[in-house]
């Protein structure tokens, strides 16, 4: 069967990762500076750019197919990669963005190396999560399984 991906799928793991994304960097941010409305400072901007960023993320992704290079290891490999391509990303987006609203370079710094590592993994969980859910995914026969079933009934 072969899968199709709708642009509401798209816009719902925008929408899904975007909340989660910018709870972790508010905290993040927070605990960093010292300073609350630094957090929801940056939080608040990264809204605005993550989305965009990640919804031209996802429908670039739709373009690339691994699954004949890498068969039945396609769905790990593909989200690895896409965590990591989406982490360089995003963790540019947000050290601009806190060095810019903190007015201190370091904290920018600070702020991007840690989201690294607590981006990755809840990048990771978000898109294993969203593989097994079925919203806005459409299954299609090709022509070679409905072939196979009409030589199958005769």
């Amino acid at each position: 069967m072969n899968r199709k991906i709708s642009q509401k799928r798209h816009i719902a793991k925008t929408i899904t990762w975007r909340v989660v994304g910018t709870i972790d960097t508010i905290l993040i941010t927070w605990l960093v500076s010292g300073d609350i409305m630094i957090g929801l400072g940056v939080g608040s901007s990264e809204t605005i750019s993550k989305i965009i960023l990640y919804y031209l993320h996802e429908r670039l992704w739709v373009r690339v197919n691994l699954k004949k290079l890498l068969g039945s290891q396609e769905s790990k490999v593909r989200h690895i990669t896409k965590t990591i391509t989406w982490r360089i990303i995003g963790t540019t987006d947000t050290i601009i963005l806190a060095w810019v609203i903190s007015g201190n370079p370091y904290t920018g710094l600070k702020v991007g190396f840690i989201e690294v590592i607590s981006k990755m993994l809840l990048y990771y969980l978000h898109e294993r999560a969203w593989y097994k859910i079925d919203y806005g995914l459409k299954y299609e026969r090709s022509s070679e399984e409905e072939e196979a079933e009409k030589q199958h009934e005769h």
